[in-house]
């Protein structure tokens, strides 16, 4: 007589692996430590959801909300991910922050060298990891520190030659060669509110509307969006009051031709030279979404964690604010929490037309 065999029949999910949590312990997912923790019955310990080890039978797993619950099981914490202490990511963003600290406080310029000593690390290890939390690396950093206590010290009133050794820089020769990135202009042009400086502009039309396109000698200094041309314009004097306007001929409306382009068709991408003007943690956030792809949405508390200031998501938001270069600096994909649109300076609805056109595009 014939005889069949039958396959095994699968073990029904546990209540575990219906859980979303469980994906994230799977995918070790530093994102979501210090938010669960969870606890192993066979081996006794409690571990945070990056845990590097084996993955453990879900069957034999329970998920903590608190670090008290999964002290509670009695369990010993696990010695390879360490649940009781900070996190990988936690333990990075601090010493990142204090290498800040310490760049901020140097009189001179410190090498990669000496910063790397002040936290402990390798010179190596630390530009990987320091380029990796803010997006600058730490000399990136340094520069734009300088540059800052360079502004400050010429809207103080302070000599030309004091601020400049001021901002850390050991001869004047020294300045004068970066003076034009760093400032945009010399630094008399500067004090005096950019007085002589030109700035080249250019209003075009867009499936968002109008576009403003506003060049200094450095680079693309603004890209504004609105649906009146004219106030674009006045915004445009608002941000450079006492700088030359020079509307600008068929030449240059090329440039906002590229622009054009890129919002119509985003895949394309936008190589511009850029004249960005802003605090040094302005730069390490717009730096910070330069580097999210088309068709991607981040929040703005992945951004400080990013940019190693887990705390700052207020002051990313603020960031992402003060852009004035639209699409060149995507913080139109930057969500909520929950994917949900925030606010954006040129309208909530231009924020949803721009990342519809990018997901299409992807798609």
């Amino acid at each position: 007589m014939a005889t069949h065999s039958h396959p095994a029949s699968t073990p029904p999910t546990t209540a575990v692996e219906n859980d979303p949590r469980w994906a994230r312990i799977v995918a070790r997912d530093k994102a979501t430590d210090g938010e669960f923790w969870y606890s192993v019955s066979t081996t006794g310990v409690y571990c945070r959801p990056s845990c590097p080890s084996r993955t453990a039978n879900p069957r034999n797993v329970t998920l903590h909300d608190t670090l008290e619950h999964a002290k509670a099981t009695g369990f010993r914490p696990c010695r390879r991910c360490n649940p009781d202490g900070l996190s990988m990511s936690a333990e990075n963003a601090a010493l990142v922050a204090r290498a800040c600290r310490f760049i901020e406080q140097c009189e001179e310029e410190p090498s990669l060298e000496d910063i790397a000593t002040a936290v402990g690390r390798s010179p190596s290890h630390f530009h990987r990891l320091f380029k990796a939390a803010t997006g600058l690396t730490p000399k990136a950093y340094a520069a734009a520190g300088r540059a800052r206590k360079m502004r400050e010290g010429l809207e103080s009133g302070t000599s030309v030659t004091e601020a400049i050794y001021d901002a850390g820089f050991n001869s004047s020769g020294r300045f004068y060669e970066q003076s034009t990135d760093m400032l945009g202009m010399t630094p008399t042009e500067y004090r005096a509110g950019g007085t002589n400086e030109e700035i080249r502009f250019a209003v075009g039309e867009s499936c968002l509307g109008a576009i403003l396109v506003a060049s200094s000698r450095k680079g693309v200094a603004s890209i504004l969006l609105g649906d009146n041309p004219d106030q674009l314009v006045r915004n445009l004097q608002d941000r450079f009051p006492r700088a030359r306007l020079i509307g600008m001929n068929r030449d240059y409306e090329a440039l906002i031709a590229r622009v054009v382009g890129f919002v119509e068709n985003p895949g394309t991408g936008l190589d511009l030279p850029l004249d960005i003007r802003g605090t040094a943690f302005q730069r390490r956030v717009w730096q910070a979404l330069r580097e999210i792809p088309v068709g991607e949405r981040l929040s703005y508390a992945e951004i400080a964690r990013r940019i190693g200031a887990p705390n700052a998501v207020r002051a990313v938001a603020g960031a992402c604010a003060a852009n004035r270069l639209a699409v060149a600096i995507p913080c139109h994909r930057v969500v909520r929490n929950d994917g949900s649109l925030s606010g954006y300076a040129w309208g909530v609805e231009r924020k949803r037309a721009i990342l519809d056109r990018e997901a299409a595009q992807v798609t």
